[in-house]
């Protein structure tokens, strides 16, 4: 399964959307965003791509109560998690928050074969020692919006580990 990792979009949803096209086309089934959406008009795009939609808020919260009633809208395409994600996909354990150092934490417990994290707005790949002996990969997109970095996005294969850092034309 390939999924595609965005964060810090910052209410540009035409880069977002850009993205999570460019994923889709590369055969990602779902999107994870590690936060800073900012206003949850950026995901309307996205609706019509049909991929489900995973997020946190990150440190710029944005409208909580517009997220919200967007996700509702969606029937369960887009799913706001709050300040973490915890899911199991295609027989992997992932965790994605927006904090690297919350990141950096839970993926050395070795609870999880990959965390994610944004907020630096830095793309990142790399494996992470854990606790227990073992490695986790520990990623970052870096920032989808573009911010103060070139605009970048990340293709996960889970199956193989792969990681592609992605950056937009």
């Amino acid at each position: 399964m390939k999924i595609c990792v965005v964060s810090d979009s910052h209410d540009r949803a035409p880069m977002l959307a850009a993205a999570v096209l460019a994923a889709k086309t590369a055969g990602a089934e779902l999107v994870v965003h590690c936060g800073d959406l900012i206003g949850a008009m950026t995901l309307r795009p996205l609706l019509e791509l049909g991929l489900p939609v995973h997020l946190v808020h990150g440190n710029n919260v944005g409208d909580p109560v517009a997220l919200w009633n967007l996700c509702k809208a969606s029937a369960g395409l887009i799913t706001y998690h709050g300040g973490d994600i915890d899911l199991r996909l295609a027989g992997r354990k992932l965790f994605a928050t927006h904090h690297p150092h919350y990141a950096r934490g839970l993926a050395c417990t070795g609870d999880y074969d990959i965390v994610c994290c944004g907020h630096s707005h830095a793309a990142s790949v790399q494996q992470q020692a854990t606790v227990a002996g073992g490695m986790t990969w520990l990623v970052n997109p870096g920032s989808v919006g573009g911010l103060g970095a070139p605009a970048t996005w990340l293709l996960a294969d889970l199956a193989s580990f792969e990681f592609e850092i992605q950056q937009l034309n």
